[in-house]
């Protein structure tokens, strides 16, 4: 039996959700299922200090009513050799990538999950990880 598609969301594919609740994202969740979508609990923080930087309770409180409708994925022991594996992988091609985006790419793929983003260029170098884009 196979196992089904899970997506993590990155920011700004939830940053693009908040501002445009009727957009492409919203269209995709709908065509994969709302129990098909996680998103980082590094991607949660992000999202907070983005509408905090703002100074806008608007935008903070839309965050936070998006982030209780998702599952979020902790940071756990189970992501600590992916971490290590991708960064050495990484560094020792001279390409390595911001340390957020490493452990969001860590949490992926050691849990068998798509990332999806709109920041392909960092994710994309990141061997055995998934990686999609639904703003394209």
């Amino acid at each position: 039996m196979t196992k089904p598609v899970r997506y993590l969301l990155d920011t700004n594919i939830l940053s693009d959700l908040v501002h445009h609740p009727a957009g492409p994202v919203a269209a995709r969740i709908r065509e994969v299922g709302a129990n098909a979508v996680c998103t980082s609990v590094v991607v949660v923080c992000e999202l907070h200090y983005g509408a905090l930087k703002r100074g806008s309770e608007r935008l903070s409180q839309r965050v936070s009513q998006l982030i209780a409708m998702l599952d979020v994925v902790d940071l756990d022991d189970e992501i600590t050799s992916h971490y290590a594996e991708i960064r050495c992988a990484l560094e020792s091609e001279g390409r390595p990538i911001g340390a957020n985006d490493l452990l969001i790419a860590a949490q992926a793929r050691a849990r068998g999950l798509v990332v999806v983003t709109a920041n392909r260029r960092e994710f994309d170098r990141v061997p055995g990880l998934r990686v999609e884009n639904w703003l394209e």
